[in-house]
């Protein structure tokens, strides 16, 4: 948890307790479903929870904001990110149910009234539209793209901030990606995690913003 308030100050008392809670929440889970590797539980706020929260630190998102993190997994980033952003509504899926269980189990435990899950696969999402989709090392960046672009809806620039980014894909990457975004197609904007967070786990981490 100290390695969160390195780089996130200005936290409120609730979402202090909320963060200081997932370490023995995602540790009693993985017990039961295993959705973290059993190594990196004791690094939770690491390579976890810090990570996710690379988005946090790279993107502001304006209130009533609407965020799908697509394959969530155990949560992330969508968890975290959900702290962070009180006022903005994240959409969590998977196409597994068990590690649906797991979202659903920590948001009611730690009190996050804007998370929902939805148990599907991404392509069989028809119904709903959103501003962001975010997603963590779930597939090759042109599965994304074409699985995300659909569920995007476009934004009236007048009622967005200036801080807010133009509505588009936002995902969490590692390695060479050169010939991954060329198969693509896309154009991302890239930031390098090394840049924001100085731990040697983020060196060759990445964040790729595709605007729509």
């Amino acid at each position: 948890m100290e390695m969160v308030l390195k780089y996130f100050s200005e936290f409120t008392e609730t979402q202090l307790r909320q963060i200081a809670l997932l370490k023995d929440l995602y540790t009693d889970w993985n017990e039961k479903i295993n959705v973290i590797s059993r190594k990196d539980i004791d690094s939770l706020y690491e390579k976890h929870v810090l990570h996710s929260l690379a988005i946090a630190a790279a993107f502001s998102f304006d209130e009533g904001t609407k965020i799908v993190d697509l394959g969530c997994g155990g949560g992330f980033p969508g968890i975290p990110l959900a702290i962070f952003f009180p006022g903005v509504h994240f959409h969590m899926v998977d196409s597994i149910a068990k590690k649906l269980k797991v979202v659903e189990g920590v948001a009611e435990a730690v009190g996050l009234t804007n998370v929902t899950v939805q148990h599907s696969r991404v392509e069989d999402i028809k119904d709903k539209k959103f501003d962001y989709v975010v997603s963590r090392a779930v597939a090759p960046l042109q599965d994304l793209w074409r699985w995300g672009k659909p569920l995007i809806q476009k934004t009236n620039n007048a009622t967005r901030s200036e801080d807010a980014p133009a509505p588009g894909l936002i995902c969490l990457k590692g390695g060479d990606l050169a010939k991954e975004i060329q198969e693509s197609g896309t154009k991302p904007y890239i930031t390098a995690i090394k840049d924001i967070f100085e731990e040697p786990f983020f060196e060759e981490k990445y964040i790729l913003y595709v605007p729509k």
